[in-house]
């Protein structure tokens, strides 16, 4: 594994470390999911990396899932990689930061947000070894 994958993956993996300690209030679910994010985000540019994909400068993980979906070959609901897209890519101004459209993501969504993150990393981690 390259270096730089692997502090992709080690970023990653703060990440969802991070998720784990304050899905326990309710109330930050937003920042969970904000962190789903990042870390799905940090997955995708590890594979990237490992496999010579490019230098891809964009935060979509819509687009950067188009670049590695060779490489992760998992099931899951690409609506969920859009709604959290709108987390990061949407929430320009701290106060909306982690926020869906119609507002904080109830913990079910941040839940299914954490799962489908640590489905990625998994994956991303199993490739790139």
């Amino acid at each position: 594994m390259k270096k730089t994958t692997e502090d992709w993956l080690i970023s990653a993996e703060s990440d969802l470390h991070l998720i784990e300690v304050i899905l326990k209030e309710e109330n930050l679910t937003h920042l969970s999911a904000f962190h789903a994010q990042q870390a799905i985000e940090k997955c995708f540019k590890a594979v990237i990396e490992e496999f010579d994909i490019g230098i891809i400068k964009t935060h979509s993980l819509e687009n950067l899932y188009s670049k590695v979906q060779n490489k992760i070959i998992l099931k899951f609901n690409m609506d969920l990689l859009i709604l959290l897209d709108q987390l990061y890519i949407d929430a320009r101004y701290p106060g909306e930061l982690g926020l869906l459209p119609n507002g904080k993501p109830s913990f079910l969504e941040a839940k299914e947000f954490i799962d489908c993150a640590k489905a990625i990393y998994d994956e991303a981690k199993l490739k790139c070894r």
